[in-house]
């Protein structure tokens, strides 16, 4: 831990009573960083991680329980802080397609207040964004072969390295839009108006405090239904691949951007375990069924839009310039991950898990 900054101003994040969010909060305020969490309190049960935060971290963490879409909230959020963190999203692409207005509100003009805001006030705020690796679109021009029970490249250098940020971007769905065009916005508003700004496209996160649903947080989504002995519902023959990244690799490779923005602002990198934690939703059910000692039961469904039946993240950029350690092995990381959910700390409402 680092000694408490002397710094009055407070670091926001938005979405900061959200899984990542949250665990980004805690990170920052047990190092002494005054933290102002910006949240609508939308998604079920996200108001447990702000008194989680609260009673953790008495007058460190503040909550003000405000819409990304709030021009005004925003401004007035932007205007304290010594940095921001904004994740505050829509984050399932069914939503998307249910309500693409919504998807659009939240994703693009949320992002577009942020920004604004900063370009506003002047300065040189960092500003740290949470994208998606869906702004590759579907991938379905990557050659694959079912090898046991996981899809891989038969590009021998592309399943050795993973998707790199020199892919083309290629929009799907209305979610691959509205994240797409506001990752677009950041590294443009970096440009054009010198905000110190960076982009994490994200694989799949995991951890603690998700409150994974059918739509969103598939690895919790999937351990929380086996925990319950309930089936799992999986879209598509359940062999696509991801590689999945423990919440704290992914909130330290945050941090460090922040810590290092003059190095690394107007840049986009790929976030996630890389091909050495990469998994496909059998073989993370078979895996639980060797922690929980029974079966996973699953049912199948169509593929949905815009499914990838391959994404690894080529995570070499981001570990170089960020000097990130190797993360947490997926499997370590998924067994903490059912500590947490047995402690009796989760109990969140099921929904619809995209991967």
């Amino acid at each position: 831990m680092s000694a408490p900054p002397t710094r009055s101003r407070p670091i926001l994040i938005t979405g900061g009573a959200g899984f990542i969010g949250c665990n980004l909060a805690d990170r920052l305020a047990s190092e002494g960083y005054p933290v102002l969490v910006l949240d609508s309190l939308a998604r079920p049960g996200v108001e447990r991680n702000a008194e989680w935060l609260e009673a953790r971290y008495p007058g460190r963490i503040r909550l003000v329980s405000e819409d990304i879409r709030d021009a005004r909230a925003v401004n007035e959020a932007v205007s304290q802080a010594d940095a921001v963190f904004h994740l505050a999203a829509q984050v399932a692409v069914t939503s998307s397609l249910l309500d693409p207005r919504e998807d659009f509100a939240v994703n693009l003009q949320g992002t577009l207040n942020v920004l604004e805001a900063l370009r506003v006030r002047g300065g040189s705020v960092p500003l740290l964004f949470a994208s998606t690796n869906k702004v590759y679109g579907d991938l379905a021009d990557i050659p694959l072969s079912v090898v046991g029970e996981a899809y891989q490249p038969d590009d021998e250098i592309l399943r050795g390295r993973g998707i790199s940020e020199e892919r083309p971007l290629d929009f799907h769905t209305p979610y691959g839009c509205s994240k797409g065009a506001a990752d677009q916005y950041v590294l443009d508003y970096s440009r054009s108006f010198g905000i110190p700004a960076a982009v994490m496209r994200m694989s799949c996160i995991y951890g603690p405090r998700q409150l994974g649903t059918e739509d969103q947080g598939w690895v919790a989504h999937f351990m929380i239904r086996a925990l319950e002995g309930e089936p799992v519902a999986v879209y598509g023959d359940g062999r696509q691949v991801r590689d999945i990244l423990y919440v704290d690799d992914a909130v330290e490779a945050y941090v460090q951007a922040w810590r290092r923005i003059d190095r690394v602002k107007g840049r986009a990198f790929n976030l996630g375990g890389g091909p050495a934690n990469a998994v496909s939703l059998r073989q993370l059910m078979a895996h639980i069924e060797g922690l929980l000692g029974h079966r996973v039961m699953a049912t199948f469904h169509d593929w949905r839009a815009g499914d990838q039946r391959y994404y690894v993240s080529d995570a070499r950029h981001a570990v170089r310039e960020l000097g990130l350690a190797p993360p947490i092995p997926w499997r370590s990381g998924v067994a903490r991950l059912a500590d947490w959910l047995r402690s009796g700390d989760a109990r969140p409402q099921q929904r619809t898990a995209e991967a």
